[in-house]
């Protein structure tokens, strides 16, 4: 069962071509590896197995046929809790909200079925996904496979902790401050936010996206093929592009890529967390790059403008909702939120804007670099039970500030395994390219992926 399940994406699917490895076969090798970890993981949501049994059984018909649906057919895929999937409800985490089938798929889920994919499970979130976290009201606690004391982060929670834990290779989280590359650093994973508009999304917000997270840089690839073909209900969508995404590594002699070790506000990289993004910078260095080392793109205003204009959104968000369903909120966002009641219409604007200020930053940065490498998260890991780094609602984004501005300039960037902490946690880097070169990060990432080598410790619940 393990080296089945240890299988890349792209080889689960040719042993289905070549009739070498049975879709229900694979489908009842997940299934007992989710009976024996889920317990301790809590990673899903949603899970129906006898539902995904029987898809399986149709997929395995239609291979043996010579019919397949699409590129994914057969293959498992959760998707987080956010993206709505017809007929489940989508209760954004919380306790609070009505539980509602959702009328119809979501982009991305929408795409991943019409190649035939098989969305056995959603993931968890925290309340309204507002948190680098598993702490929910809605969810139970999700938790890091690498060591179950420890946050598997957010607000793609459930599907880091379910990457990580072995539930098969292909996973989509959302991200608008660091929601897939956070909790893929975090876990190991392989972690890519789009320029806005690549993957189609429902609903929109600026700087919101979908994107894949998986063991390896080919998992995600093969994601991307799906779901980046486009869908209508996305106002933000860039016009399609059929793009290779298998394009090989590239050739990083002469590259100009730029090395950012400070974040401009908020936590300071950790030692170990500072010194692997070192470590990993002197390999492109080693094989012919300039790296240069450069200021970073956040100020505090910038952070402290964005957190006043989102609280104040949440806080109306919150109001559309009777005392005692709003009594049921996570108290840290709760509490977070409610500062927002008191803030000047002027100051709210003033902060919106700093999301300006941080796209003409985020823009400038690459005047005189190809790419900038960073630290994703600034520290290796924290507990389980914490809603944030520091789990302190007046200090709710100091953990995102090497992530974030990216949203906001809507340059693609992804998180990629680049070593352990003295305490075996993973450790990411961030490897960022200008807006619209999303394919120059993969092609960048595949190039450090074969540096590195694989990850062959993954954790064995």
């Amino acid at each position: 069962m393990s080296e089945l399940l240890d299988l890349s994406a792209r080889n689960v699917l040719k042993g289905f071509k070549d009739k070498t490895i049975s879709p229900v076969e694979y489908m009842a090798a997940l299934s007992a590896r989710i009976d024996a970890r889920e317990p301790k993981v809590c990673a899903l949501y949603a899970y129906d197995p006898d539902a995904a049994m029987a898809k399986a059984r149709a997929s395995e018909d239609r291979w043996m046929k010579g019919k397949p649906k699409g590129l994914l057919d057969g293959m498992p895929v959760t998707v987080k809790e956010l993206i709505a999937t017809k007929g489940d409800p989508v209760p954004m985490g919380t306790a609070a909200i009505d539980l509602v089938p959702a009328a119809q798929d979501a982009p991305t889920a929408a795409r991943l079925v019409e190649d035939g994919a098989i969305i056995f499970a959603k993931t968890t979130c925290p309340d309204y996904g507002m948190l680098s976290s598993g702490l929910s009201t809605f969810h139970h606690l999700s938790r890091n496979p690498w060591d179950l004391s420890q946050n598997p982060g957010g607000s793609s929670a459930g599907a880091s902790a379910a990457g990580a834990a072995g539930y098969g290779p292909l996973h989509v989280g959302t991200d608008i401050g660091g929601s897939v590359r956070l909790p893929a650093g975090w876990t190991g994973l392989f972690g890519f936010k789009p320029s806005l508009g690549r993957i189609p999304i429902d609903p929109y917000y600026t700087g919101r996206c979908a994107g894949p997270m998986t063991p390896r840089v080919d998992d995600s690839a093969l994601l991307m093929a799906s779901i980046t073909r486009p869908d209508a209900r996305d106002a933000t969508s860039l016009p399609y592009q059929d793009i290779d995404w298998d394009a090989p590594g590239i050739d990083v002699r002469g590259l100009k890529i730029g090395l950012m070790l400070d974040a401009g506000c908020g936590i300071d990289a950790e030692p170990d967390v500072r010194q692997a993004v070192i470590d990993a910078a002197r390999e492109f260095e080693a094989h012919g790059a300039e790296v240069i080392e450069i200021p970073p793109v956040l100020t505090r205003e910038m952070l402290d403008g964005l957190d006043i204009a989102w609280r104040a959104r949440f806080w109306g968000m919150m109001q559309k909702l009777s005392p005692a369903s709003r009594s049921k909120i996570l108290p840290y966002i709760h509490e977070w939120a409610e500062a927002g009641a008191s803030v000047a219409p002027t100051d709210v604007a003033a902060g919106v804007d700093q999301t300006f200020a941080m796209r003409a930053a985020c823009a400038k940065a690459f005047e005189d670099v190809d790419f900038i490498l960073s630290p994703v998260n600034p520290n290796v890991s924290y507990p389980a039970e914490w809603a944030s780094p520091t789990n302190d609602p007046a200090k709710p984004f100091e953990h995102i500030c090497f992530t974030v501005p990216w949203n906001m300039g809507e340059q693609p960037a992804c998180s990629i395994n680049c070593g352990f902490s003295e305490s075996g946690m993973p450790i990411g880097l961030q490897i960022v390219a200008p807006r619209f070169e999303d394919l120059q990060v993969f092609q960048l990432a595949r190039t450090y992926e074969v540096w590195r080598g694989p990850i062959t410790n993954w954790p064995d619940l």
